[in-house]
């Protein structure tokens, strides 16, 4: 005698869920004015919302997820850092452009964004999950400095590990993340917009250090978490052995 398993699909997840879990969530729109129409209109992105195990649990736009009230009622969302390395193992670093809501005008590793909810930026496991995250890194790296996909491809992507950080920008705005790391190696052909870039450089790792000693430059506080605590041994064994630091499953808390 067989038996018939019924499969239960789970609830879809839709920004009401978010209204459920939060119920106190600010969603008034005065943060935004005076800010830049483009970056004002970026802010309407749909995020992936998630618990501190990173399994998605609702959606939210982008300014709900980054609004430092938000933020302190416990609204995490899953994010990307992609460390784009030249055949000459130098990093491409990006500064901020000063229209940027969340952290302007400062210095960061060479794309840092968001996954959507969108068809292939989503994922529940961690295999999907890190798909999801490199089609999204594809998109920002085309959108924030003109890198065509053709030349960052899938399979190229080297996926470390995540990191679980919170981080204020000001009084008003903030970020709180389970942030992918992604390493790639490869010569591109920058188109920057300047709506999102206002400059770029490669340096070398000694060549960081010596920035981090600038006080006239301000980096982001996920770059600088990153530095300070992995980036120099991975960027070390790029071209060898830098496999037993991928596909970590764990997530680092910060």
């Amino acid at each position: 005698m067989s038996t018939t398993v019924t499969e239960t699909r789970p609830a879809p997840i839709t920004a009401d869920t978010i209204l459920r879990l939060f119920p106190d969530i600010d969603t008034s729109g005065d943060a935004l004015e005076g800010h830049d129409e483009e970056q004002i209109r970026l802010m309407d992105e749909v995020c992936i919302v998630i618990d501190e195990d990173d399994k998605p649990i609702g959606t939210a736009s982008k300014k709900l997820c980054h609004l430092m009230t938000n933020i302190e009622k416990g609204l995490l969302h899953r994010a990307f850092s992609v460390f784009l390395f030249n055949d000459k193992n130098e990093l491409l670093l990006q500064q901020r452009a000063s229209e940027k809501i969340t952290f302007p005008d400062m210095w960061t590793n060479t794309c840092c964004s968001h996954p959507l909810n969108v068809s292939n930026e989503t994922g529940s496991n961690l295999p999907d999950s890190v798909l999801g995250v490199k089609h999204a890194a594809q998109r920002k790296l085309e959108h924030e400095l003109g890198i065509k996909k053709e030349q960052v491809p899938l399979d190229k992507f080297r996926f470390l590990t995540r990191i679980h950080y919170k981080a204020p920008s000001n009084s008003q705005w903030g970020e709180h993340e389970i942030d992918y790391i992604l390493f790639i190696k490869a010569n591109v052909d920058l188109d920057i917009n300047k709506n999102e870039v206002q400059a770029t450089q490669y340096v070398s790792a000694d060549r960081l250090k010596q920035l981090f000693e600038d006080p006239s430059l301000k980096f982001t506080p996920w770059f600088k978490l990153i530095c300070n605590s992995m980036l120099f041994e991975w960027w070390a064994h790029l071209d060898s052995g830098l496999d037993k630091y991928m596909n970590e499953p764990q997530i680092r808390r910060m």
